[in-house]
């Protein structure tokens, strides 16, 4: 990505990225300064600086981290976090999950606020029309919202909320070569692609040391950084500029109107953006994905969502790299970052994706 070169025409600042996860910890070396603690509302911040996992604080890091102490420097180091902290099943202490707060609750708030980009580093596999209307309503405030597509492309590759519902640019993991994980789940909601692979982060919630892991999580954090970074350069910009100009600039060796199944328009290049000052982002009121958002990506009108036996997906992808795979390290040095979560979400529970594995190259385009 060049970040130095990036680094000196943005570095994110000025731009607010709402990580919704396990929590955020604001003391860690990196995030000192970072987190913007006392803009979380009352209503819904229920220990938004506990980070009971690790994994929240390790989005923020990718997003916003300063480097600072010789730990995790994020793409956008200049932009500013905002965290929330949702309920999840497998919390220890069950008291937990009651107090905190629903997402639709979270995302609602997020939007009141000046917030610019959402961060969604997790996913569940059930459809919820409190989530689509806080999502809808986030939208009409001109946030702009990404979320992994999730990890379990190898096993059943169901559909993934919320990176498939409208408005939300779902984010598949893959390296610098565009070669997509292995792991990373696709269909018509993954958007574009990011880096995902061998990714540093916390290792557990201690927070003594970093493991290399990889995940469609991962992915998304750096794609909202470089949405942070585009932003932060051309403040005036909408949201649907911001996202026009990462699809306009991906990486793709296929044609623009033929999204792939697995990478979406593309790998993320913000560089590409940056370096040209006058780069045209389009109007500020067209979507640039407007046609999955109007009709949804099952087919179904975006007002008239399915329900969530009525979701589809196709088969998991075949490795075409001609058997050429590549696992996470060993145990002593990396993390498989292939732990699962549930979202407790009401009366059902839904899961949380932070998962890996390996990867082949597959760029197979989206059937008409």
């Amino acid at each position: 990505m060049k970040a130095d070169d990036m680094w000196k025409v943005s570095t994110g600042k000025g731009v607010k990225v709402a990580v919704i996860d396990t929590g955020v910890n604001p003391d860690t070396p990196s995030l000192k300064g970072q987190v913007l603690v006392g803009e979380v509302p009352q209503a819904v911040g229920y220990k938004a600086t506990e980070d009971y996992d690790g994994h929240g604080t390790s989005m923020a890091e990718l997003i916003a981290g300063t480097g600072a102490q010789g730990s995790l420097k994020g793409l956008a180091p200049g932009a500013k976090i905002v965290p929330y902290r949702i309920g999840m099943k497998d919390m220890k202490d069950e008291s937990e999950k009651g107090k905190a707060p629903p997402l639709p609750d979270v995302i609602r708030q997020i939007a009141d606020s000046d917030v610019k980009i959402i961060n969604m580093s997790f996913g569940e596999y059930i459809e919820r029309p409190d989530v689509l209307a806080a999502i809808k309503y986030a939208q009409s405030k001109g946030k702009l919202m990404i979320a992994g597509t999730g990890n379990d492309a190898e096993g059943q590759n169901s559909i993934g909320f919320p990176a498939a519902y409208p408005y939300v640019v779902g984010v598949a993991a893959s390296d610098e070569k565009g070669t997509v994980g292995k792991f990373s789940e696709y269909g018509n909601y993954v958007d574009l692609a990011s880096p995902g692979l061998k990714v540093p982060t916390w290792c557990d919630n201690t927070f003594r040391s970093y493991c290399t892991g990889q995940g469609t999580s991962q992915a998304t954090a750096i794609a909202s950084a470089s949405a942070a970074l585009i932003w932060s350069a051309h403040p005036d910009w909408t949201a649907n500029q911001v996202l026009a100009s990462l699809i306009e600039t991906a990486g793709r060796d296929w044609a623009k109107d033929d999204p792939s199944t697995y990478l979406g328009y593309g790998l993320i290049r913000p560089r590409k953006v940056l370096e040209d000052s006058n780069f045209n982002p389009g109007a500020a009121g067209t979507d640039p994905l407007a046609k999955e958002n109007a009709r949804g990506v099952t087919g179904v009108a975006a007002n008239n969502s399915p329900s969530p036996s009525a979701s589809t997906s196709s088969q998991p992808p075949k490795d075409t790299s001609g058997g050429q795979t590549s696992a996470a390290g060993s145990s002593s040095d990396s993390s498989d970052d292939n732990t699962t979560m549930w979202v407790a979400l009401g009366a059902a529970a839904a899961v949380l994706v932070i998962g890996g594995g390996a990867f082949a190259v597959v760029r197979s385009r989206r059937g008409a």
